[in-house]
């Protein structure tokens, strides 16, 4: 099946179909962008939305991809990677044609298609009922990290690559070529495109093994082979070549202390209700009571996923949306063998077969149209914008009025939107470019892990004001500084600012420019 196929393939003959039927990918993915596009307030919660448009901006101004950070004030000038640059491309193009709106209908429509793929591909193998209860299971374990981010708008190639992949081995042929420029843009627009290519290696193998039972393995190498090289190839053609296929080498090896602290890269946390303890504990409960079983590669493949999950939790959306369309074809075949189980889903999905296929033009149009309305009528009656948890929007506004002037230590979290605000920051969700030993002075100063950790701090890198969260360690320790007064606070934000100016630390180049509040 080739990339083509997977949007258009259907459960049967298409033709005599109704112009007006609607189809199960249809009616699902037109729920999630409906669901998806309401709650707007979650998907701009993460503050790496916000340096990510910047970075966009940033990029269409000066019409290069940076390799040194433009942005902060500790590390302006060091080498970074912005490896999601064409993501970041796209979101900056859909802020300035929409504003938050477009931003929020982007990231819902590349969810919805997602999802929308996912039922396509396993309605062509599995009942709908079974079929539907897979997708919406995905959709619980992805929204924990549905943000307006890179990662989202790559979701539908992630799909699109591993659908193809799948249905090549199972057809015992190599993967269509058109999945190429699918890898070439998926490099571009998200580091996850190494699991990509980790896919192909893996089922290229299971490719192999079959093809040794029926006596054609060399024909397997040569196709395959083939396949693997130009699929490196293709990821290769990036800004960053193969530093972009090394990058997830070094975020595994070069910050373990940031994997530790930061939220998304932590394992998950199951005193909280988790998705993915639903999803283990139903998959146990049927392996267990209908015995059933997956070839070698593809249970690897999934303990693998497994591990992911269980290790950091913004890889449970993997888990969810992948496995399904590894055990979809080996589970069918075991479950059709069972001729009670076939009468069972005989009754029960009668009236859900008729809405496997193809969706008709009409109710294509109509479902469309329906998407678009909901879209004007919610940027009307809600128009999004940064929450107040994101974005400290009135915090920094009293810094303006006050004229302050200088480097700033702020908040993890608010790094992002002091650089889509124009407001160099000490840190933000570039954890990569910081690296470990940054990262950790700065977490040992804000958590007063020793005596005069944060003071030094203050003084290495000059700074002149602070934007911290209500009731922090520092916030109560800047309160007591006799250099330090409490310029502005409110129940998201404190600033405080200094009242003589820093003369420690070493000079920076950087400090004469966009280096305070006054830049804009």
């Amino acid at each position: 099946m080739n990339v083509k196929s997977i949007f258009i393939a259907g459960a049967g003959n298409t033709a005599g179909r109704s112009a007006w039927l609607f189809s199960w990918p249809l009616i699902v993915g037109s729920l999630v962008y409906l669901l998806v596009f309401f709650h707007w307030e979650k998907l701009l919660r993460d503050g790496d939305t916000y340096w990510h448009i910047a970075a966009g901006q940033w990029i269409l101004e000066h019409g290069a991809v940076p390799a040194k950070d433009p942005f902060s004030h500790t590390m302006r000038g060091a080498a970074w990677t912005a490896h999601e640059w064409l993501s970041e491309v796209v979101l900056a193009l859909a802020h300035a044609a929409g504003g938050w709106s477009a931003v929020v209908a982007l990231t819902a429509l590349a969810f919805a298609v997602t999802v929308a793929l996912l039922v396509r591909a396993l309605l062509q193998i599995l009942e709908p009922i079974y079929a539907l209860m897979l997708a919406a299971l995905a959709v619980l374990m992805t929204t924990a990290h549905l943000l307006a981010r890179p990662h989202i708008l790559a979701m539908p190639l992630l799909l699109v690559w591993t659908v193809g992949l799948v249905r090549a081995s199972e057809s015992g042929r190599a993967p269509s070529l058109w999945l190429l420029p699918v890898m070439t843009l998926w490099a571009n627009m998200h580091g996850g495109f190494t699991l990509g290519i980790a896919l192909a290696f893996a089922f290229a193998f299971e490719a192999l093994l079959a093809a040794r039972r029926e006596q054609r393995a060399m024909h397997a190498v040569r196709s395959w082979g083939g396949f693997l090289m130009l699929a490196v190839i293709s990821a290769l053609l990036t800004p960053h070549g193969l530093g972009g296929i090394l990058f997830t080498w070094e975020i595994f090896t070069e910050s373990s202390y940031a994997l530790t602290r930061i939220g998304e890269w932590r394992s998950p946390n199951f005193h909280r209700f988790q998705a993915l303890e639903l999803w283990l504990l139903a998959g146990l409960a049927m392996v267990m009571h209908q015995g059933l079983r997956l070839p070698p590669v593809r249970l690897a493949l999934l303990l693998g996923l497994i591990h992911l999950a269980l290790k950091h939790a913004r890889n449970v959306e993997l888990l969810g949306l992948l496995t399904p369309l590894l055990f979809a074809t080996p589970f069918a075949a075991q479950w059709a063998a069972a001729s009670k189980a076939r009468r069972q889903q005989d009754r029960v999905d009668h009236m859900f077969r008729r809405l496997a296929g193809p969706a008709g033009h009409a109710a294509l149009a109509v479902g469309l149209g329906l998407l678009l309305g909901w879209t004007l009528w919610i940027s009307r009656t809600r128009p999004p914008k940064p929450p107040e948890t994101a974005a400290p929007i009135l915090a920094i506004q009293a810094g303006r009025n006050a004229a302050i002037q200088g480097p700033v230590l702020n908040e993890y979290h608010w790094g992002g939107y002091l650089i889509y605000m124009g407001v160099p920051p000490f840190i933000d969700g570039r954890a990569d470019m910081y690296k470990d030993a940054f990262l950790k002075e700065y977490l040992d100063a804000l958590g007063l892990t020793t005596r005069d950790g944060l003071q030094d701090l203050l003084e290495k890198h000059r700074i002149q004001w602070t934007l911290l969260k209500p009731g922090s360690p520092p916030v109560t320790l800047l309160d007591h500084l006799p250099d330090w007064r409490r310029l502005y606070a409110d129940e998201n934000a404190v600033v405080h600012v200094r009242t003589q100016v820093s003369t420690g630390g070493e000079k920076h180049p950087s400090d004469r420019r966009q280096s305070g509040l006054d830049r804009q």
